[in-house]
């Protein structure tokens, strides 16, 4: 398990310095990491496998989750995982119960024809005595044998309990599935532009998104002409790369600053935006400017469309205590030092700066403000988010940074 520690702290040390980017390749390295962890995990015959992997989950997950915060979806896939680890479980309970049953009335029909063939003989030998001949040619008694399912059971016990390879075997296989989801979600979504996005349409985006990227560009492959209208982003300015990204795609393209969002939406037919993280609420924390694009779409009655995988589902709702909404970012991707330094006193004992510059990295923009929310299983209006929440999370692990009491401590406050 040394080797696995050491992926760990590496994975949460590369979480903590932001060289992670993008919730997709946060979250494919946050199940593969889970998967290596559920396979080296060792089990003994005489302990609950599942509660055991639950267990090791859950202490990785608290690691990785706390060296970033920010970044939700590593709670969720951490979560997902732990969902699998249940509905694994209780498949497998599930079955063994239906196959005890099954063997149970078989057992029950076996000693019911027994019991007939056994009535039926007797009847026989008593009208039909038999003959000296035949006594006298039947052979002795034979050793009574095992049966052999009793032999296997006793084999199978000298092995050890197959239970916990079969379960992990099946929790393997469901994270592998996971894993290939989260690895062609842009894909399975970029699937439906077709059938949103219509000839000569003008579509309005924020910032940059690789899942808004591709799925413009596939509706572009499929033939629609259309136009895109991009702002900008600032303070990152990631709209510009977006921007040359779809120019070169052959997208006809324009670029507006943040501020003119307002000014250019009465002529937008569409506005599809990429997001942080979909909240339980049907709420989404997205880039900063987003709120001010959701708004001045209502606004003017424009379908506000947010493309985001199922990786981005988080279980939890904006007010619970485990939701960073905000992350301030360095100031100096709005100025630079020299530009406000002469504005600040560095004296010793002197009072607080002038000039203070706070640079948040997200909004929150609620589910009123959104139309539609299309994913890799289709499209959903806010209010169905809880359905698919309640497909993907137990509500058992919801709050994973919980910490419970010593019993001791657990007594007294009682």
């Amino acid at each position: 398990m040394a080797d696995v520690q050491g992926l760990v702290n590496d994975f949460a040390t590369k979480l903590s310095k932001r060289k992670v980017e993008g919730s997709r390749e946060t979250a494919r390295m946050t199940a593969e990491l889970l998967r290596t962890i559920i396979s080296q995990q060792k089990m003994t015959s005489s302990t609950n496998h599942a509660a055991v992997l639950i267990d090791a989950v859950r202490g990785v997950g608290r690691r990785i989750i706390d060296a970033n915060p920010v970044e939700l979806a590593v709670g969720n896939i951490v979560r997902r995982v732990l969902y699998i680890i249940r509905e694994e479980e209780f498949s497998l309970q599930a079955g063994e119960l239906t196959l005890s049953s099954q063997g149970s009335d078989r057992e029950i029909d076996e000693e019911d024809d027994k019991i007939f063939l056994s009535s039926a003989a007797t009847s026989q030998r008593i009208l039909h005595p038999t003959s000296l001949a035949t006594l006298l040619g039947s052979k002795p008694d034979m050793p009574p044998t095992c049966h052999p399912s009793a032999s296997r059971n006793h084999d199978i016990e000298g092995k050890g309990n197959p239970s916990s390879l079969t379960l992990k075997r099946h929790i393997m296989e469901a994270v592998n599935y996971l894993i290939e989801d989260i690895k062609t979600s842009h894909e399975q979504i970029a699937d439906q532009a077709v059938e949103l996005i219509h000839q000569n349409e003008v579509v309005l985006t924020l910032g940059h998104s690789r899942t808004v990227k591709k799925f413009l560009c596939a509706a572009k492959e499929k033939k629609r002409s259309f136009q895109v209208v991009v702002a900008e982003g600032a303070p990152k300015y990631l709209g510009h790369v977006l921007a040359k990204g779809l120019a070169a795609k052959g997208l006809q393209t324009t670029v507006i600053a943040d501020s003119s969002v307002f000014a250019m939406i009465s002529r937008v037919n569409m506005v599809v935006v990429g997001v942080h993280a979909v909240m339980a609420n049907g709420g989404v924390i997205a880039p900063v400017g987003m709120n001010m694009v959701a708004l001045a779409a209502r606004k003017h009655a424009v379908p506000f469309v947010v493309v985001a995988g199922t990786h981005k589902l988080c279980p939890l709702y904006p007010n619970n205590p485990e939701v960073l909404l905000n992350d301030l970012r360095c100031p100096s991707e709005l100025l630079s030092f020299g530009e406000f330094s002469d504005c600040m006193d560095f004296s010793i004992g002197s009072e607080a700066p002038l000039l203070h510059v706070l640079n948040p990295a997200f909004d929150y923009v609620p589910p009123e403000l959104v139309s539609l929310f299309v994913t890799d299983t289709g499209g959903h209006t806010p209010s169905f988010i809880y359905r698919l929440i309640s497909e993907f999370y137990s509500a058992d692990d919801l709050a994973l940074q919980q910490k419970l009491l010593p019993e001791n401590e657990h007594s007294n406050s009682k």
